[in-house]
């Protein structure tokens, strides 16, 4: 169990990239967002219960991952953002530009982390306080993105 907790906490391992791994599990997000485009396309009321759902399971492994590492948000940890990308790219053009447009949004948000994700990001702990601020940064990037795409 300990090996599957590792595997998906860091993206199959992008978290132990040497350089960035926040970036190179933000880029793993991007190809799922993109993977999964036609089923994040459906009504809201079917995919945002799934999602919350797998964001609640990624609350766990994180938490659980924080005890392997033996650290609090780990930087090896990278399912957040994982999360974080596809939440960004909900009902948003899957196109390179728009996708390209939404990873470096997300990474913005997640960097400068706007109220609520700072206050998040400083006082909540444990699986929850890993993943609920990037979850912040990426409803940041979607409506940004969602603007852009309407009026430019």
């Amino acid at each position: 169990m300990r090996g599957l907790i590792v595997f998906l906490a860091t993206a199959g391992y992008a978290g132990f990239a040497p350089i960035a791994p926040g970036t190179a599990g933000s880029v793993v997000g991007l190809i799922a967002a993109w993977a999964i485009f036609d089923v994040w396309q459906l009504p809201w009321h079917i995919v945002v219960p799934a999602f919350a759902v797998i964001f609640a399971a990624s609350c766990w492994i994180s938490g659980r991952a924080e005890e392997i590492f033996n650290q609090p948000d780990s930087s090896h940890i990278v399912i957040d953002e994982v999360l974080g990308m596809i939440a960004t790219m909900f009902q948003n053009p899957s196109d390179w530009s728009h996708m390209f447009l939404g990873f470096a949004l997300f990474r913005l948000f997640d960097v400068v982390k706007p109220f609520p994700a700072g206050l998040i990001d400083r006082r909540m702990r444990g699986g929850a306080g890993v993943m609920l601020d990037d979850l912040g940064a990426a409803i940041y990037a979607n409506i940004v993105l969602r603007l852009i795409v309407r009026f430019i």
